[in-house]
């Protein structure tokens, strides 16, 4: 028994690691109040498009609006992270998210909503968003340190999936007793927490680049990011994954609501637990994850095959019940190939490039949805619900070969140096 214990005792400690630093641990605190609005958010306007449209194509589209800037200009939004303060950055889009939540919420509440008003404020966030997602990823490194930020991340997708689970069913119990528009407005009011979290936070090591004094150096610099993926074969291969399970398979906000309403006949109750059920698996996921040091590209290959083959079963399911079981397997290994997929590129990269880098991955996992989603959306209404959730299964499968031929057999790492003038100097001495 004593010898059974030492291991886990040392893993619970390395579960834990990034809590014991300070600023992080408010953060997380700050999040962990937050975010289930954010996902409380996503039920209810994916069900307020349903209910005044009854339209799959609708909801795609109104889904996709949010991801078009990102998709568009997350490089921009990655350049302004890497210049700027970005505690100071996430406070800001934090608040703006906060006021558009609380707008939406009246608009709902007084009858004044509209198709177009919510695809408008839709867009509107992914603006705000295009900065946010990547600032907020690279932050966290700068918090924790490089050592510690596998366990962070992973830790934060703990975070994210309880969410996953606490929100939608928050959601469900708000819809059914006082109706769509107080979603809104508690989200709104949930900022808080993470705005709070932020004032007290004090980050004694923080990188800035230098600000460009010109156009031509700001335009530099947003190519200086896509070179530097292009030479790099392990960030270049890990992003061209997500870009492909980003845009067909991580369209769950279409597809799953699509099954509910059309194959299943439920109520946002249903789409509710279906939802947490992925949360579910997610958290488990990102606990195996958290006590892991070990940090190798083919297990990102392993994690995108089966979240492929748990997605297909998962279409093929009979009733809700099996749905919500095959969905538990599609939450961990959705989770596995996210968080180690973050790890990997915020490792590889150097400091001065992580927001940008992590702006090409925002763009390859969110704003690749303003392409899947109408897509998803217009299979799942013409040709059926099932079909649209296997297609994202089969492009995850395919991700997959993709990284098994392209990542596993990669042995040395792209080497790079900033020099004086301030642009990004490439040594390929190291490429076979």
């Amino acid at each position: 028994m004593y010898k059974v214990m030492i291991p886990f005792r040392g893993y619970f400690r390395w579960f834990l690691t990034s809590l014991s630093n300070r600023n992080y641990r408010l953060y997380y605190l700050g999040q962990l109040i937050s975010t289930p609005g954010t996902y409380m958010q996503t039920v209810a306007q994916a069900w307020l498009i349903l209910k005044l449209t009854h339209s799959g194509i609708a909801l795609g589209i109104t889904t996709a609006m949010q991801f078009v800037p990102i998709l568009l200009f997350a490089p921009f939004g990655g350049l302004i992270s890497d210049r700027y303060d970005k505690r100071k950055l996430i406070f800001i889009t934090q608040s703006i998210f906060a006021l558009q939540s609380l707008l939406l919420g009246y608009l709902v509440l007084t009858g004044s909503v509209k198709v177009w008003i919510v695809a408008v404020l839709a867009f509107s966030y992914g603006v705000v968003n295009m900065i946010d997602n990547p600032t907020r990823q690279v932050f966290v490194g700068e918090m924790v340190g490089k050592e510690k930020l596998k366990n962070a991340l992973s830790l934060f997708s703990i975070l994210v999936n309880i969410s996953r689970v606490v929100g939608p069913a928050l959601a469900g119990i708000l819809i059914a007793t006082k109706g769509i528009g107080v979603c809104f407005i508690v989200n709104a009011f949930s900022y808080t927490g993470i705005l709070l979290a932020l004032i007290f936070i004090k980050v004694e090591k923080v990188y800035f680049v230098q600000a460009a004094k010109s156009a031509r150096e700001v335009k530099n610099q947003l190519f200086d990011g896509m070179r530097y993926i292009i030479a790099n074969p392990i960030i270049r291969n890990s992003i061209i994954m997500m870009a492909i399970i980003g845009t067909l398979t991580y369209e769950f906000q279409v597809s799953l609501p699509l099954i509910v309403d059309f194959t299943f006949h439920g109520s946002a109750s249903t789409y509710a637990s279906l939802t947490a059920a992925q949360g579910i698996g997610a958290i488990i996921g990102g606990i195996y994850l958290a006590g892991q040091r070990r940090m190798e590209s083919w297990m990102m290959v392993i994690s995108a095959l089966f979240f492929g083959i748990s997605t297909l079963i998962s279409a093929m399911m009979p009733t809700v019940t099996l749905t919500i079981v095959a969905i538990l397997f599609v939450g961990f290994f959705y989770i596995s190939f996210q968080s180690l997929g973050n790890t990997i590129l915020q490792l590889e990269c150097i400091p001065e490039m992580r927001g940008r880098i992590m702006a090409y991955w925002t763009m390859a996992f969110l704003g690749s949805t303003s392409i899947g989603g109408p897509l998803i959306g217009w299979i799942g209404q013409h040709i059926g619900p099932r079909w649209g959730l296997g297609i994202g299964g089969i492009a995850a499968v395919i991700a997959a070969v993709f990284g098994s031929v392209t990542l596993t057999n990669i042995k040395d790492v792209v080497r790079w140096k900033t020099i004086p003038s301030g642009y990004i100097k490439l040594n390929l001495s190291g490429i076979n």
